[in-house]
C-alpha cells in the first residue's frame, strides 16, 4: 500500500513538474513572437499594428475643417472617410509611424507648391526644407490610432527637373502629374513628365491633376469643355484618376490624398465622380 501511495506521489510530481514546464515554454513563445513581430515592424518601415488596418472599417486625418466657399459663393464639400479618428498623441512614438513618399510633377508656375502648402498646413505642417532643387514637405495622418506621414516631394519644373526626378519618383506610392486649367500647353506637357517619371517608378499610384479651378470657370463654357474633354484623354491614357482643383478655395486638395489613402490601404470610402462642366471634375 506505502508502495502504491508512492509511486502515486511520483506521477503526481512528474504531472506538475511537466505542467511547469510546458507553462514557461508557452510564455516563452509569446514573448518571442511579440518581439519577432516589432523586428519585423521596424524591417519593413510599418508597424504590426498598422498591416491590420485595411480590416478596420473607418479612418480620419487629425485635422478637419468646415466646407471651403466656392468661386460661386456655394459650400464645396471635400469628401473623407466615415467614422472619427481615435489616436492619441500623448502615446506617439516612431513604432506606429507608417512613412510614405509622394511627389509632384509638373511645368512651373502651375501651382504645386500652393497645392502642397494648402494640404500640409501652416499650423499642422512642418517647415518645407529643398534638397538638390526639391522642395519637401510632411504631413501626419492618424487612421484608427495608427499614425501615417505623407512625405511630398514637389519637383520644380525648370532645366533641374531631369537631376530631380529621379529622387523623387524612387519609393514613391503616389505620383500627382499636375496641370494648369487655363493653360493647355502645361496639360500637353502632363505626358513628358510621366514618360520621365515612370522610368523610375513603376508601381506608384498615378494621379492627374488641374490646378486654378477658380480661374478656370471664369473661362467661356465652350473652352472648359475643351479642355475638360482633353485633361479627360490623357488621364485614360495614363490610366490615371483625374481632379480639378484649387488650392484657393481648398477644391478637392484634401479629398485628392483621402483618395491616395484608401487606395493604398483598402479602405472603405467611395469616391463619386463628377463629369459636369462648370464644376470641379473628378473622373476615374
Amino acid at each position: 500500500m506505502v508502495k502504491h501511495l508512492l509511486l502515486c506521489y511520483r506521477r503526481m510530481f512528474k504531472l506538475n513538474k511537466k505542467r511547469k514546464i510546458i507553462c514557461k515554454v508557452s510564455i516563452l513563445q509569446k514573448y518571442v513572437k511579440s518581439l519577432w513581430n516589432q523586428i519585423v515592424g521596424c524591417c519593413i518601415g510599418k508597424s504590426i499594428k498598422y498591416r491590420k488596418l485595411s480590416r478596420q472599417h473607418s479612418s480620419s486625418t487629425t485635422t478637419t475643417a468646415a466646407p471651403p466657399s466656392s468661386p460661386s459663393g456655394g459650400a464645396v464639400p471635400d469628401g473623407g472617410f466615415n467614422g472619427k479618428c481615435y489616436c492619441d498623441h500623448s502615446k506617439e512614438s516612431l513604432e506606429d509611424l507608417v512613412a510614405l513618399k509622394i511627389c509632384l510633377l509638373g511645368d512651373n508656375q502651375i501651382g504645386k507648391t500652393s497645392f502642397m502648402t494648402k494640404y500640409v498646413g501652416k499650423e499642422k505642417g512642418e517647415e518645407s526644407f529643398s534638397t538638390t532643387g526639391l522642395n519637401q514637405m510632411d504631413k501626419i495622418l492618424c487612421v484608427k490610432g495608427a499614425r501615417i506621414s505623407y512625405s511630398i516631394w514637389e519637383v520644380q519644373g525648370d532645366v533641374s527637373a531631369s537631376t530631380q526626378i529621379p529622387i523623387a519618383c524612387k519609393d514613391s506610392v503616389a505620383m500627382l502629374f499636375m496641370f494648369d486649367l487655363t493653360s493647355r500647353c502645361t496639360l500637353k506637357s502632363v505626358i513628358s513628365w510621366y514618360q520621365q517619371a515612370r522610368q523610375w517608378n513603376q508601381t506608384a499610384i498615378p494621379v492627374m491633376i488641374g490646378t486654378k479651378f477658380d480661374d478656370f470657370v471664369q473661362l467661356p463654357l465652350d473652352m472648359q469643355w475643351t479642355i475638360a474633354s482633353q485633361a479627360r484623354a490623357y488621364a485614360k491614357a495614363l490610366n490615371a484618376t483625374l481632379f480639378f482643383s484649387s488650392a484657393t478655395y481648398n477644391i478637392n486638395v484634401n479629398k485628392i490624398f483621402k483618395f491616395i489613402t484608401a487606395k493604398l490601404f483598402n479602405l472603405p470610402w467611395t469616391l463619386e465622380r463628377n463629369l459636369t462642366i462648370g464644376e470641379p471634375i473628378i473622373d476615374f
